[in-house]
């Protein structure tokens, strides 16, 4: 589990895009303006925004703060409502049945099949319960990088799309290849420029 557990697995992204002058006060305001809304009392069926990395329930930094020095540590927490395809199946074929008898035809038309494989996926969704998914983040705010800590590729994606749309910055996985960029002299990085970057991924 993240950076706290004995060992982890992460990714290096740099944080692309400039700060305003008072960026701690903008940080803060932001992460509170995107913090996680529970959806556990509602029927929404998805919920995304920023928690403590101490405690998932804690969205508010109430009992431990996000800054540490130079860096900002976060917790990006993801709940979701999902409803495996077999249940949904079973649940409509079931309904489909109830129907047929109610209706004494042999078969349904192709819009109230429609019509019932909505209606009981929406009343399946509003019975299942948030699953939670959380991902550790730490922000080096005087070098511009962000190290996320899980592989997850399809995380890494959510947290691009979200991170940009929290703080108005774009995140650039550091591959070796654009690591190399940053290393090597002029000279240098014309050599590599003839190499094609999915060879260093």
């Amino acid at each position: 589990m993240g950076f706290l557990s004995g060992s982890a697995s992460f990714v290096r992204f740099s944080v692309e895009g400039e700060l305003p002058e008072n960026a701690l006060d903008f940080i803060a305001d932001r992460v509170i303006a995107f913090s996680f809304r529970d959806i556990d009392d509602t029927f929404d069926e998805y919920s995304i925004g920023w928690v403590s990395v101490l405690n998932m329930f804690d969205s508010q930094f109430k009992y431990a703060s996000y800054a540490a020095g130079d860096y900002i540590t976060l917790t990006l927490r993801v709940d979701e409502r999902k409803v495996s395809p077999a249940i949904l199946k079973k649940f409509v074929a079931k309904e489909e049945e109830r129907v047929k008898q109610e209706k004494q035809v042999p078969k349904l038309g192709r819009s109230l099949k429609v019509e019932i494989k909505e209606r009981v996926r929406t009343e399946l969704m509003r019975k299942a319960i948030p699953v939670p998914t959380t991902y550790e983040l730490c922000w080096s705010l005087s070098d511009s990088t962000l190290t996320f800590f899980t592989t997850n590729k399809k995380a890494h994606t959510v947290l691009e799309d979200f991170f940009q749309e929290s703080f108005n910055l774009m995140l650039r996985q550091q591959i070796p290849y654009v690591v190399g960029e940053t290393l090597l002299n002029e000279e240098q990085a014309a050599r590599l420029a003839m190499i094609n970057p999915e060879v260093l991924v």
